[in-house]
């Protein structure tokens, strides 16, 4: 269950979309023209719960020695989770125009909170922050979506979904929830794609500049001279 790369040495995950499911819908991310998925395998899955603060470090821990004694529940965690996320992604993309594709993930998010048996808690952070929280009972696989589906639930039951937008980069798969008043958010996030269209529009704006000043060429042959 351990990836080729070392978890600690993976790529870091990027979180930019202002919403939990979000962020999960974004784990499977292309950037530089590289694929990064935290979805590859259960090591990397939980890595991502971790640092999404879904999970706590003893829980974090506790997953990964499970895993290595019951692996097939831990495959099976994580074929839950990539069906989850097409799910979202789904809804994240389509999901503001289609009501056939706000009902799917409807189902799929009920799918999920109807078979995850636990204890929903509300946990102080360590900064000062409140968050929920599900403590599974039994398997100990069980649960790992519950926020992530909560956070889905919410963009339905508060009609957010007409701020979630594509980053305007067509390279870029990431998607975020526009919270500006004016509802300008284009890019995921100004660093990099946002940086990187800057630098195209300078770079298309140079061109042409040059080709405005450049001399005409005549093309009209000069007669000869009188011998």
């Amino acid at each position: 269950m351990h990836s080729s790369l070392p978890a600690q040495h993976a790529a870091a995950p990027a979180f930019v979309g202002d919403r939990l499911w979000l962020d999960f819908v974004n784990t499977d991310d292309v950037g530089d023209g590289a694929r990064s998925d935290a979805l590859r395998d259960f090591d990397l899955f939980v890595r991502w719960l971790e640092l999404a603060a879904v999970l706590d470090g003893e829980r974090a821990a506790g997953l990964r020695r499970r895993a290595e004694q019951q692996p097939a529940g831990a495959t099976a965690a994580l074929a839950e989770a990539r069906r989850v996320r097409a799910a979202l992604r789904q809804l994240a993309e389509r999901g503001g125009a289609s009501e056939r594709v706000r009902l799917d993930a409807l189902a799929e998010i009920n799918r999920v909170l109807s078979r995850s048996a636990g204890t929903r808690r509300v946990e102080p952070r360590p900064d000062g922050t409140f968050a929920r929280s599900f403590v599974p009972g039994g398997d100990a696989f069980a649960g790992l979506m519950i926020q992530v589906v909560d956070s889905a639930a919410d963009a339905l039951i508060l009609g957010e979904l007409a701020r979630v937008h594509r980053c305007a980069d067509p390279r870029c798969r990431r998607v975020f929830y526009d919270a500006t008043k004016n509802r300008a958010r284009r890019w995921c996030d100004m660093a990099t794609c946002g940086n990187r269209a800057k630098a195209a529009r300078f770079r298309a704006r140079g061109v042409g500049e040059r080709a405005a000043g450049a001399p005409e060429h005549d093309d009209r042959v000069s007669a000869a001279p009188a011998l």
